[in-house]
């Protein structure tokens, strides 16, 4: 019994965490000298520093939490995140090397949509209240799209050489995949264990309905940002 009661609370203090800690999402200063100072061929740093953001990147994990929260089957989890990997290493790649950047806050409240709307898609809400339901691989793929420009825009954001630019952006995006495989098998072992008791079914509702609240503040922070910037 304490045993289950520790994995219930347990996944739902990683999902608030996520949240309480919004301020603290973004690139630390000791990365900021490097990336503002760095000039040439940098594979294993950018690899650490995408590990690193993906690891502590709050959004990109709350979405992947609630892709991955009612998928049973390994064959399943690998398929949809495979999606999510394609979309944001496409746009990532893409975004830094063709120079494409949005608008940091706006992006964001886009990423942060992206929660909301898996969190609402595992609650049934679109079978609910619109009697249809988005294809969901698609969703993931274009909600990926978006998680690399938020990507692409961060890194943008320091202007560094473009020197050896593709090598330590093809770092960086390993570095994103290293850490986003880190962080999920964390979760899925979490999540696994916690399926085996009867309080998975009774907080599941809890803990989507967490996802969109998440979501929401998330939206309403980058907003904010974005109006008063």
């Amino acid at each position: 019994m304490m045993y289950k009661k520790i994995i219930s609370v347990g996944v739902l203090i990683i999902l608030t965490a996520f949240t309480t800690h919004v301020f603290a999402h973004g690139v630390d200063e000791s990365t900021k000298a490097f990336l503002l100072g760095n000039d040439g061929v940098a594979f294993i740093p950018f690899l650490y520093i995408g590990a690193k953001h993906m690891i502590t990147g709050y959004d990109h994990l709350l979405f992947l939490v609630g892709v991955i929260f009612f998928l049973y089957r390994p064959k399943e989890v690998l398929i949809y995140v495979s999606f999510f990997t394609i979309g944001h290493s496409v746009t990532l790649l893409y975004g830094v090397l063709s120079d494409i950047s949005i608008n940091p806050y706006l992006i964001d409240a886009i990423i942060a949509l992206s929660i909301v709307y898996k969190g609402f898609d595992n609650l049934g809400g679109f079978k609910q209240l619109f009697g249809f339901q988005p294809n969901t691989k698609a969703a993931v793929l274009i909600f990926g799209l978006f998680h690399g420009f938020g990507l692409a825009t961060k890194l943008q954001e320091f202007e560094f050489n473009r020197e050896g630019l593709l090598t330590n952006i093809i770092g960086f995006n390993i570095g994103v995949e290293v850490g986003q495989f880190i962080a999920l098998t964390f979760v899925l072992i979490l999540i696994t264990l916690w399926r085996k008791y009867d309080s998975f079914k009774r907080f599941s509702t809890l803990t989507n309905t967490l996802l969109i609240a998440a979501g929401f503040v998330l939206i309403g922070y980058q907003l904010t940002g974005y109006f008063t910037s």
